[in-house]
């Protein structure tokens, strides 16, 4: 029986062949929890939607196929605005289930009703992500829709929790039992949070390590340590610089570097680029960001067409979920 490598999207599954380029680490509505509740925060879904097609197009226009909204089950994900989006754009979208860090956890899941309160185990956030990929993504009080594409968590930024580390160990376990990737934000330290990870029995290759390119990460050597590790590198910030992150001529260098070192087929580029911010700052960076003004830094950098080639084509590895189809 043959293997078939496909990719879950909001409109079903799709051969990650015919992906074409992948923006993975992108919000397509980005709404802060409990943001669509307050009384100066107006979500005009028509709004919405014309603004997201529009970047959508541009996407497209420049080459893209397939946009990641990586932001998890409660930072504004919308399954029927994606599916609506995704028909009209021609765009693959996959949405993601997870969630983190600690501190956007809501009560429920820091102290659920149990004698005594006590938080989430690792056990049940894998069981809530796997359900979202074998049973499909929940949509409030209605349905379940798609399969969820990608299961994603963030780590605190001042070092992992408790709670931080039952949500990686869920992310693992769901992923290593679903066959989809696990996409983790590093918080202090990526090598340490990816070995939890990796402890798990989760493949290297199913993990992608996001935030590499932030300044701290790439002081300590940490893009190198994961790839060596086996994971992928996540270049995730591009086109966004200021006092928190690197410019594109250092990211450029640093992709270079990883290249030369031998890693090219562990580097994954995106923005985490924010379509539509509602109750937090706007990401002024456009998808195609990647495609039109990084990859000629690439070009500049020294880095070879069959090398670029390669980095665009990994998304489309990491995705992919292999199924042996029935006779």
């Amino acid at each position: 029986m043959a293997d078939s490598a496909v990719v879950h999207t909001v409109l079903g599954p799709v051969a990650a062949d015919r992906l074409g380029v992948v923006a993975v680490h992108e919000a397509l509505l980005s709404v802060f929890p409990g943001a669509q509740y307050a009384p100066d925060i107006i979500i005009d879904r028509a709004e919405v939607f014309a603004a997201l097609a529009a970047k959508l197009a541009a996407f497209r226009a420049a080459g893209g196929g397939t946009i990641v909204d990586s932001t998890g089950m409660f930072h504004g994900r919308d399954l029927p605005l994606y599916e609506a989006l995704s028909r009209a754009s021609g765009v693959h979208i996959v949405a993601s289930t997870g969630l983190g860090p600690e501190e956007l956890l809501g009560g429920y899941f820091l102290t659920p009703q149990t004698n005594p309160p006590t938080p989430w185990p690792a056990e049940k956030f894998a069981d809530l992500f796997a359900r979202e990929v074998t049973e499909g993504m929940v949509v409030p009080r209605v349905e379940r829709r798609a399969a969820a594409g990608l299961i994603t968590t963030t780590m605190t930024t001042h070092g992992m929790t408790a709670t931080d580390e039952s949500l990686l160990r869920g992310t693992a376990r769901a992923a290593r039992d679903t066959g989809v990737a696990a996409s983790v934000r590093f918080g202090a330290d990526a090598v340490a949070e990816l070995q939890v990870a990796l402890s798990e029995g989760l493949a290297p290759d199913r993990v992608l390590v996001g935030g590499l390119d932030r300044p701290d990460a790439v002081a300590a050597g940490r893009p190198q340590a994961v790839a060596a590790l086996g994971a992928y590198v996540g270049i995730d910030h591009v086109g966004r610089e200021g006092a928190d992150h690197m410019d594109d001529a250092a990211r450029a260098g640093l992709v270079a570097d990883l290249v030369r070192a031998g890693h090219a087929d562990r580097i994954v580029l995106s923005s985490n680029a924010i379509g539509v911010a509602k109750g937090l700052d706007p990401v002024d960076v456009a998808f195609d960001h990647v495609l039109t003004s990084f990859v000629p830094r690439l070009q500049a950098a020294g880095v070879g067409e069959d090398d670029i080639r390669r980095i665009l084509d990994n998304p489309r590895a990491l995705l992919a979920v292999h199924t042996t189809p029935e006779d």
